[in-house]
C-alpha cells in the first residue's frame, strides 16, 4: 500500500466562499479511481505536546501501489484542483509512505 498525506495551511485572509471552494476541490479528489482510501479532515480536538494541530486541513489517500499514486498525480481531477485552488493555501506538507 502507498499512503499519501497532505497537510494544508490556508491563507490567513481566506473568505468563506474560497474556503468552500477549497473543500469542494479537495473533496473531488476522492473521485479518482486509483484512490482506495480517501479522507479529508480538520485537526482533531486532541492536545498533547507531540501533536501538531497548526494545519487547517489534512488529506489522506491510500493506493494499492506507487503506480496508483502516479496515476492520481496526473489525473485531470487532481490537476484541476491544484490549478483552481493553489492560490488558497500558503503552505502544504506532504508525507508519502509505503507499507512494510
Amino acid at each position: 500500500m502507498f499512503v499519501h498525506v497532505v497537510n494544508f495551511w490556508l491563507n490567513d485572509d481566506i473568505s468563506a466562499d474560497d474556503k468552500a471552494k477549497f473543500v469542494a476541490g479537495v473533496s473531488s479528489l476522492g473521485n479518482i479511481e486509483t484512490a482506495k482510501v480517501f479522507n479529508v479532515g480538520t485537526p482533531a480536538d486532541t492536545d498533547r505536546p507531540i501533536i501538531d494541530r497548526s494545519y487547517d486541513y489534512c488529506l489522506l489517500t491510500a493506493f494499492d501501489d506507487l503506480a496508483g499514486h502516479d496515476v492520481y498525480q496526473v489525473h485531470p481531477i487532481h490537476l484541476k484542483f491544484v490549478d483552481e485552488c493553489k492560490h488558497l493555501w500558503k503552505k502544504i506538507l506532504i508525507y508519502d509512505s509505503v507499507s512494510i
